[in-house]
């Protein structure tokens, strides 16, 4: 198993700190998280069908005719490199580490090159894994940067363009333009703020989602994640406000860590991200306060959720002023 934020179980074992003393930045997903009404019955008692609105309601959410719903992203990750042959594969890096770990593990030649690389060559490769905006540097290529690259590539090879992060900028998303080839990967888990319940979307041509469809299996989501998420793409109101939320406690943080000497080199709505030769010492350092935060080794880097509410952004200041001081 690959290391993951959101391991507060560990921390709090590790440092004799009970679980609801942490503040966990340590995921990127929205602190903002969408109020869950109670499920009906019927979606506890009944199998999961089809016909129950989720598809329509992510078809209007998401602007795209063809999705499949998946359990989270990472399902698709995991399968998506079980439908080709041994193929060349290109994860443009740094990236998060399951794509090139679930395309290694079904035997393909996988490197981790940089964008540049993939724009010298981009016939050298027969599958090419894009995260935009990227995680963790929150590096981003345009949408019509990204399209260049999939015309580029030429037929039979796929990009696979992992949008976790994308939902504060809809305009900016691809899921429309999937198509033969062109892979679009959708979170709900982040912005909605409901990552466990494990639910995701692919947008892709109808080839792809039909053998990925065969490959998952039936009933990939619960009846009542089915009905929480499909609420939730519904909520046009809830949904502006929060984008607005995530802008400005993005904002905010940044300002915050550069005010303790951690300017950050990269981010996004949902995060923001810090390269220092001590990150691991820092990382380590702010256990102790009960704060959790993602430690990447190369390069030696941190990443920072957003604290949410005011107390909490107050709690990571005291405790960075106590850390650096």
């Amino acid at each position: 198993m690959l290391e993951h934020g959101g391991r507060l179980g560990r921390a709090a074992a590790r440092h004799g700190i009970a679980r609801e003393r942490w503040l966990d930045l340590s995921t990127g997903v929205s602190p903002y998280a969408w109020p869950v009404p109670p499920a009906p019955d019927a979606a506890w008692h009944r199998l999961p069908e089809d016909d129950d609105g989720l598809l329509s309601a992510a078809r209007e959410y998401y602007g795209a005719g063809h999705l499949l719903p998946v359990a989270g992203s990472q399902a698709a990750i995991a399968a998506l490199p079980r439908l080709r042959g041994p193929s060349r594969v290109a994860v443009i890096a740094p990236a998060y580490a399951e794509h090139a770990h679930a395309w290694r593990r079904a035997g393909h030649d996988v490197v981790t090159v940089s964008l540049a690389d993939v724009r010298e060559r981009p016939a050298a490769f027969d599958v090419v894994v894009l995260i935009r905006p990227n995680n963790p540097t929150g590096d981003f290529l345009s949408r019509a940067d990204t399209l260049m690259l999939h015309e580029s590539m030429g037929e039979a090879r796929w990009l696979i363009v992992d949008e976790a992060f994308i939902d504060v900028r809809p305009e900016e998303s691809l899921v429309s333009e999937a198509r033969e080839g062109l892979i679009v990967l959708r979170s709900v888990g982040k912005f909605f703020g409901l990552a466990g319940a494990r639910a995701g979307f692919v947008a892709a041509s109808p080839t792809i989602l039909d053998a990925l469809g065969e490959e998952l299996g039936p009933w990939t989501l619960s009846g009542p994640t089915r009905d929480a998420v499909t609420r939730a793409l519904r909520d046009i109101v809830w949904q502006v406000s929060v984008r607005e939320s995530l802008r400005r406690g993005s904002a905010r943080l940044a300002a915050l860590l550069a005010a303790h000497g951690l300017a950050p080199d990269g981010g996004c709505e949902f995060f923001q991200y810090v390269r220092h030769a001590e990150a691991a010492a820092i990382a380590e350092a702010l256990c102790r306060h009960a704060v959790l935060v993602r430690v990447f080794d190369d390069p030696s880097a941190l990443r920072f959720g957003l604290p949410g509410d005011e107390a909490n952004v107050a709690r990571l200041d005291r405790a960075l002023a106590e850390v650096l001081a």
